[in-house]
């Protein structure tokens, strides 16, 4: 695993708060590698799910740079950086972020149909049955209970395929048995379709699964190390 797949360098954040402008991140400088799993973890308020969205174009850095596949996501504008982390990247959040008005196969297609692909829906069909779920596809999601929808949720985030998957703790809202599903499905997705995974948790299980841990404190990177040389 040589080939930098994600690579920032001395990047800072500080977003506009009550008091004034507040710093989240100092300085942060770190490379990911191309199929590598990476945990975050640290505190609440550490920064964890700032430096996701920040690698992710989500939240635009201060200062520093961010290059994901080559490119700067720093230079991007909001319409290019879209467009980016359409094609090559799939985020899966806390809180599933899915479309109530659509039901689970429309939600899991979406992103298909906003990249022009022809065969949207049949692709979907295909994600929804591998995280066990074909038969919720004309369900909606207040009609499917947390771990379904977070299911639905990674098969959104994967069936574009992307190169990098981003995920802001994923099992966070989940109970003990269907974090362990969610996991178990993370890890099988990486495997199926090569992706690069970066993951943001409190779960001591999920990080155990990580080829690397980067833990974070108060904005810095405080331990960084291979889970084999522990």
């Amino acid at each position: 695993m040589t080939q930098s797949i994600l690579d920032l360098k001395d990047v800072t954040l500080s977003l506009r708060g009550n008091a004034g402008m507040v710093e989240i991140l100092h300085g942060i400088s770190l490379s990911v590698h191309k199929g590598e799993t990476l945990g975050l973890i640290g505190p609440s308020g550490s920064g964890k799910s700032s430096l996701l969205m920040v690698m992710g174009g989500l939240e635009n850095a201060t200062s520093g740079s961010v290059v994901a596949l080559g490119q700067d996501l720093t230079a991007m504008d909001e319409d290019k950086m879209a467009r980016f982390r359409r094609d090559h990247m799939g985020v899966v959040f806390q809180s599933f972020h899915l479309i109530p008005t659509m039901t689970a196969l429309e939600n899991v297609a979406t992103p298909l149909e906003l990249a022009g692909e022809k065969d949207a829906y049949t692709r979907a069909e295909a994600e929804l049955e591998a995280v066990g779920l074909a038969h919720r596809a004309d369900h909606y999601p207040a009609q499917m209970s947390g771990g379904e929808q977070q299911r639905v949720a990674l098969a959104r985030a994967s069936v574009t395929r992307p190169e990098i998957l981003l995920a802001d703790e994923p099992t966070g809202n989940l109970d003990g048995v269907n974090g362990q599903a969610i996991i178990d499905l993370l890890f099988d997705l990486r495997d199926r379709h090569g992706a690069t995974l970066v993951l943001v948790t409190h779960s001591r299980e999920l990080a155990a699964k990580c080829d690397r841990v980067i833990r974070l404190t108060d904005g810095h990177i405080s331990d960084n190390q291979l889970k084999a040389a522990e």
